[in-house]
């Protein structure tokens, strides 16, 4: 919940109000969570203060830190990410022609990364960023999260539809597992993923219908395995606060979230 106001003494009384009604309804709040006289905040994926509306740039961190592809799997799989989100990529085949020669025979496998090729991969993600800060959300209307584990991190993607079905990005996220995480059963990292994932987008999907794609079933796993571990019974309960939905999605179809996941 933000409190804004155009001046110092407008935001002054607003805030004495705001207190009040507080007060009053019996609410408390966790001081150590509150933040006042703030020139600019984030609030609901964008940045918003001193006259200005501005993109989140933690929505699109994720794809800045994107690294150059070593080999011609690398490159299929940035290219497979890219071209998930062509409709909102002009001319993607045109810029990303460059990149996608790499997989020629006559390319080694371990590919001749060059200027020309770092350019071409930053207008990719520069276009896709602009795409994602552009996109407003819409409340009214559900989210579809892709989530996906590797041996090593989670990733997922946060989307809406638009009207004619595409899936639109709002957000991007991925997560370094520790050495323990990393020694989990393939099941419990995928439910993790999910877990974290909506915890990372709580402030946005509360209140929303939320369709979870993932190439496991972790929904049924938390269900079913939960009395059998605390750690699992404390997930299982994390996942009642939403309204969600699963939906299967092969791993080949997953191309988004399992790019992101093997950052």
């Amino acid at each position: 919940m933000a409190v804004v106001s155009m001046n110092w003494n407008d935001h002054l009384e607003h805030l004495e109000k705001f207190l009040q009604t507080v007060e009053e309804t019996g609410l408390t709040l966790n001081l150590r969570k509150c933040n006042f006289a703030q020139n600019k905040i984030k609030f609901v994926g964008h940045i918003v203060g001193s006259g200005c509306i501005e993109p989140d740039p933690g929505k699109i961190a994720t794809i800045n830190d994107i690294q150059p592809p070593t080999t011609k799997k690398d490159v299929r799989r940035i290219m497979g990410f890219f071209s998930y989100f062509r409709n909102f990529i002009p001319a993607l085949a045109e810029k990303a022609r460059v990149i996608t020669d790499l997989t020629r025979d006559n390319v080694p496998t371990k590919v001749p990364w060059e200027r020309k090729h770092q350019e071409a991969l930053d207008k990719l993600k520069d276009d896709l960023s602009k795409a994602t800060q552009l996109h407003t959300i819409d409340f009214t209307k559900e989210f579809g999260l892709s989530v996906d584990a590797s041996a090593t991190a989670v990733g997922c993607c946060l989307f809406q539809w638009t009207e004619e079905g595409h899936e639109k990005p709002i957000a991007f996220a991925s997560l370094k597992l520790t050495d323990t995480q990393m020694h989990w059963s393939t099941i419990e990292r995928e439910a993790f993923a999910v877990i974290w994932a909506l915890k990372r987008f709580r402030s946005w999907i509360f209140l929303s219908r939320i369709i979870i794609y993932s190439d496991h079933n972790p929904l049924s796993y938390l269900t079913d395995a939960s009395p059998k571990s605390a750690k699992l019974t404390r997930w299982a309960l994390a996942l009642q606060e939403f309204n969600v939905d699963f939906r299967y999605r092969p791993g080949r179809q997953n191309t988004v979230a399992d790019f992101l996941s093997r950052l």
